[in-house]
This record gives structure tokens, C-alpha cells and sequence, in this order.
């Protein structure tokens, strides 16, 4: 937007505390250079547009904002004289994307100096090339330095991952292992109670009868339902009982494996009603084997289950081989986050997951919102830990709603909580509240960028001891993927 075009007077614009240390010459050359513009009320350029000019307010008043999801944030008001906003990294050339980075906005007729930027970068690299130096060096530093952090960051939280992975993957293959060793053992043991049933003097029928039972008992492994401690110990008395009774060795150790099979006394007055009493010892033990074999299968295929599970949860997590930019349901890459963090968070904190199963899939870049996940829980369990050490303790409520038409994802932890003097510093680069050695700070500052600059979304805070939520709001209509983030100078 265009303004009308007023004399410039090297007195007034020397007044104003940028410009109040040049001399009278260096004045007078702004003054050619540059020009003195009136814009009425309304937009003086938009945020994300080329940035073209220098800015320097002389009268009036002027108002900063930034588009935070969708809604126009007011950042800055003032009608201090000799502010100023536009193109200040003018000077850094095409090295980095010259773009208004806020959309500025007068309320009252306002005067600028106004500076073409290839005008004002030359005069920066002329009257000032040591400070153009300083500040080249601070910015691409910083830039560089917030580059190497981060990678350094996503390194260890991959190191993290990767060990409570193989730490999960771990158990249930070793329950596996071990399952299918005993296996073996039953299997042998079998065997030789199968050739000593048929080497005895049984009928055809008498074997038949057996086999039949093997089925029907194997059938009621499948179909066994859970009991409660004192319901299991008041059956395997009565087992341990029935089983001494009929002159069975060793009851005591059968009792528990056909209990955990569903099998009762009537069962076992089944099995004694369908062959005579002098093979009733052997035929118990064969089918003790059995059942033991059938619930040994069980725990191989529960563990082999466990570990399938992982590994499509860790596919799920990292989105091999999917589209970078697709519609996703948020509980799925929620679900495989908390899996993959599961040896992190630990026993001690309860995860509770209040989910809206009814909110709609969200046009997103799925593996960045595991990253931002990963981030708001790695920080919910820290913040649960006593001073940082040790195993936590405290609950993790993740919900899901809508709200506003948008999908609110809340991370809510019954941690210490964030002081109200570091609140508005949390989403600052290099922030952190952890012990040296134990926190970047980029964490927050990577995930705002990811909600915020890629999604169009909006992440706020809210929080007090014992009570901590981030919420994360995401638009549910999809918007122009973009090729790449917001520059770091922009953010």
C-alpha cells in the first residue's frame, strides 16, 4: 500500500533516536534516498508479502500483528516516534527470504520514513560494515547453532526411542523364547505319557474316549475366563482335594495349570466317568500336558502379537512409506506416541486417554505431529519427575475434542508446573527449565513451529501446580501444503 508522499525535512527525521547520531550529511542522504509517506488508517503492507521497504515512524500510531491459526494476533501498539519495522535484515541480502514477517497497520493518519531495502542495505554495508558483520555472525550463528541443537535433539530423542523400543521389543521375545523351550519339554513329556497309555491294556474304545476329552479340554482352554486371586485359590483347593481323593500324586501342582485353563471339578468327574479308574492317573497327567501345551501356545502367540504390534506402531510412529501431507486420525498417531514412549513415562505414571472418537481425520504432516507429541509428553513426564530424578509419578490425561471447529489435542500432567514468570519465555529458542545437559530448549520452539508456521494451528499453555495443559489446536479443512517451514528469522 502506497501513502501520499510528503517533504522530507533531515531536521525531523534526526530528531528520531534511530537516526539522532548521523551527521548532516548522512541525513541529507537519507532524505534523497528515502522519502516521507502519510497513510490513513488502514494496512501499510501484509504479512508474508516481499519485504521492499524500511519503515521508521515519524507521527501517529502503528500496530504489529501476526496470523496465529487463522486469527490476525495483535503483537505491538505504539505511538512512540521513531519506531520501526518492515525490512530489517535488508542487509543480510539473498541469503536468507526477504518477507514481512508481521503485518503492520496504522489506526490514525501516520507519517514513515520510508527506505527502499536494496537502498537501506547499502547504506548499513557503507556507514556501518562492522556492525553489518557483528550482526551477520549473530544471526547466521544463532541459525546455525539452533540447526546443529536440533539435529543433536532428534538425535537423542531417537537414542531415547530406540532404546524403550528394543527395551519392549525385548520382553515379550524373551517370553517367547522361553515359552517355546518349555514347549519342547511338554511336548517330549507327551510323547512318552502317549506311549505309555498305549502300551497298556486299553481298548479302542477306552483311547477313543481320551482323545475326545484331549479335544474338548483344549476347546476350554481357548474359551478360559479370568478369575480373581481368592476365586482362584478357593478352586485350586477344591482341584487339590479332588485330585488326592482319587489317588493322584502331586495335586498341589496340577491344581494352579488347570485352573488357569477354566477346568473345574465337574470336568474332572468327566474325565473320571470316561476311563476306568487305573488309567485315571496317567490320563490326568496327559492332559495336564496338553493343557499345559495349549497355554504355552497361548503365551507365544500373545508375545509374537505384542511384538507385531510394536513394530506397527513404530511404522506408524516414524510413517514409512506414507505420504508426508495426507488426512490422518490424530488417536492413531497419539496411540503409537504413548506406545513408543511407554519405557520412558515408566510405572509410576497412569496414562489416561480421553479420546472423541467422533472428531473427523485432519489434513496434516503426520510425522511431524508424532515429533510435537514426543515433545509435550517427554516434557509432561519430566515435569512429574521429583527435581528431574528418579522414576515419576503423577497421571497423563491426553484428550481429544473439538473445539471451534478445530481439533483440540490436550496433554495435561500432575507435574510442578510452570512458574508465571517463565510462562512467555516457554516457546523461546534455547528456553529451558532442565538441569545442564538435559534439555535444548528447542523442543517447544521446534513444536510451535510445527503447529503454528506448517499447520496453521495454535498451541497454548495453561497451568498451575499440579495441574499443567497443552493444547494444541488444529484446523480441520486443509489448507496449500507448504514446500517448506517458515526461516527461523521469520519465526
Amino acid at each position: 500500500m502506497s501513502g501520499q508522499l510528503m517533504p522530507c525535512s533531515p531536521k525531523e527525521i534526526g530528531a528520531l533516536f534511530l537516526f539522532e547520531k548521523l551527521e548532516p550529511e548522512q541525513l541529507g542522504r537519507l532524505c534523497a534516498a528515502g522519502r516521507v509517506e502519510l497513510f490513513q488508517p488502514g494496512p501499510v503492507y501484509t504479512e508474508g508479502e516481499p519485504a521492499t521497504c524500511f519503515y521508521v515512524m515519524v507521527e501517529g500510531t502503528v500496530v504489529l500483528s501476526r496470523q496465529v491459526g487463522g486469527d490476525d494476533v495483535e503483537v505491538t501498539r505504539t505511538s512512540q516516534a521513531g519506531v520501526y519495522a518492515g525490512a530489517m535484515q535488508a542487509y543480510l541480502g539473498d541469503r536468507v527470504r526477504q518477507a514481512y514477517n508481521n503485518t503492520m497497520r496504522v489506526t490514525e493518519p501516520t507519517r514513515f520514513f520510508v527506505l527502499p531495502a536494496d537502498t537501506f542495505a547499502e547504506i548499513m554495508q557503507d556507514w556501518f560494515p562492522m556492525a553489518v558483520h557483528l550482526l551477520e555472525g549473530l544471526f547466521f550463528g544463532s541459525k546455525n547453532t539452533q540447526a546443529a541443537i536440533g539435529q543433536r535433539e532428534r538425535l537423542l530423542a531417537l537414542g531415547s526411542l530406540s532404546a524403550g523400543l528394543t527395551h519392549e521389543l525385548n520382553n515379550p521375545a524373551a517370553a517367547a523364547v522361553r515359552a517355546t523351550s518349555t514347549l519342547r519339554e511338554r511336548v517330549a513329556k507327551m510323547r512318552h505319557k502317549l506311549a505309555i497309555i498305549a502300551g497298556g491294556p486299553f481298548s479302542r474304545e477306552q483311547l477313543s474316549g481320551l482323545i475326545e476329552i484331549q479335544e474338548r479340554t483344549a476347546e476350554r482352554v481357548a474359551k478360559a475366563s479370568s478369575l480373581s486371586p481368592l476365586e482362584a485359590a478357593d478352586r485350586e483347593d477344591e482341584l487339590t482335594d479332588w485330585l488326592e481323593d482319587h489317588g493322584i500324586d502331586h495335586g498341589w501342582e496340577l491344581a494352579p495349570t488347570f485352573v488357569q485353563a477354566g477346568l473345574d471339578v465337574d470336568w474332572l468327574e468327566q474325565v473320571a466317568a470316561a476311563v476306568d479308574e487305573e488309567i485315571l492317573p496317567n490320563s490326568v497327567g496327559w492332559l495336564n500336558y496338553t493343557i499345559e501345551t495349549e497355554l504355552l501356545m497361548n503365551e507365544i502367540e500373545d508375545s509374537t502379537t505384542r511384538i507385531s504390534n510394536l513394530v506397527d506402531a513404530a511404522k506408524q510412529y516414524s510413517q514409512l512409506d506414507r505420504a508426508p501431507y495426507r488426512e490422518v486420525d490424530v488417536h492413531e498417531l497419539l496411540d503409537s506416541t504413548l506406545l513408543m514412549l511407554s519405557g520412558k513415562i515408566g510405572q509410576g505414571i497412569r496414562v489416561v486417554k480421553e479420546y472423541d472418537r467422533t472428531v473427523p481425520p485432519v489434513p496434516a504432516y503426520p510425522a511431524e505431529l508424532n515429533q510435537v507429541w514426543t515433545n509435550l509428553i517427554d516434557n509432561a513426564v519430566c515435569a512429574m519427575k521429583d527435581g528431574g530424578e528418579g522414576a515419576g509419578h503423577g497421571t497423563l490425561t491426553v484428550r481429544t475434542a473439538l473445539d471451534h471447529e478445530q481439533l483440540l489435542v490436550e496433554f495435561r500432567d500432575t507435574g510442578s508446573g510452570i512458574a508465571p514468570e517463565i510462562k512467555s519465555r516457554i516457546f523461546d529458542p534455547f528456553f529451558t527449565t532442565k538441569p545442564v545437559g538435559q534439555g535444548t530448549g528447542l523442543g517447544l520452539d521446534i513444536s510451535w513451529r510445527i503447529v503454528v508456521n506448517k499447520h496453521h494451528g495454535t498451541m497454548r499453555v495453561e497451568s498451575e501446580p499440579g495441574d499443567t495443559r497443552f493444547q494444541v489446536l488444529l484446523p480441520l479443512t486443509a489448507e496449500t501444503p507448504e514446500e517448506s517451514e517458515t526461516p527461523v528469522e521469520a519465526v
